[in-house]
């Protein structure tokens, strides 16, 4: 899972579907949550 607020990024922060990214993997309280992504 990734909350859009742990993209590593200025402005509108967005990701799409098969762009290659990096992150981080913390344990959230639903469970593991990328962190840190890097577009």
């Amino acid at each position: 899972f990734v909350h859009f607020s742990a993209i590593a990024s200025d402005g509108f922060r967005t990701l799409a579907e098969g762009q290659e990214v990096t992150f981080d993997v913390e344990d959230g309280a639903k469970g593991p949550t990328a962190v840190n992504v890097q577009t």
